[in-house]
């Protein structure tokens, strides 16, 4: 089992024992979400290698730590545009709810990336890949989300690189 699924099965177990509502939610969710990706994973090795035995196949479908972090920033993304359909429509009780589990699910990311960290590898990509202009913007960000990938959010990324790249 990857250490971040422990650690996130063990917060579940934690959260259950103190009767954390919210956080109970969430981490079911997440584990849900998690077991989704793994099914995928699984399906798409057995398509590529059908003779595979099962024992091998459930060890190879199991999620690393990176593929966890990617489902982590998934949800996350799903909590940000809840909590903008929820702000929108007057609702403001279940907008508060999305928070209380984006701040949750936050704790599972690697540290974030500052605005200044962003906008320095920003300018490194640039200037690495020689981009003048937007229609450069799809070079810079294949070499660049992998830096950045679960540090900091794609929309701030693109939005920055955005700004580097005026015509």
């Amino acid at each position: 089992m990857a250490t971040l699924e422990a650690k996130i099965k063990g917060d579940l177990k934690e959260a259950l024992i103190a009767q954390k509502e919210i956080e109970v939610s969430s981490l079911r969710m997440l584990i849900s979400a998690m077991g989704s990706r793994a099914t995928e994973k699984r399906t798409k090795i057995w398509k590529a290698e059908p003779d595979m035995s099962v024992k091998n196949l459930e060890e190879k479908s199991q999620l690393n730590d990176e593929e966890i972090i990617e489902v982590v920033s998934s949800e996350i993304k799903k909590r940000r545009e809840a909590i903008s359909g929820f702000e929108k429509g007057g609702r403001e009780e279940q907008a508060q709810k999305e928070k209380q589990e984006l701040e949750i699910l936050q704790k599972y990311l690697p540290e974030q990336l500052s605005e200044e960290d962003v906008g320095k590898i920003v300018r490194e990509v640039i200037e690495k890949t020689g981009a003048k202009g937007f229609k450069d913007m799809g070079k810079v960000m294949s070499e660049l989300m992998p830096k950045v990938k679960g540090r900091a959010d794609a929309g701030f990324v693109s939005k920055t690189v955005k700004e580097f790249l005026v015509d």
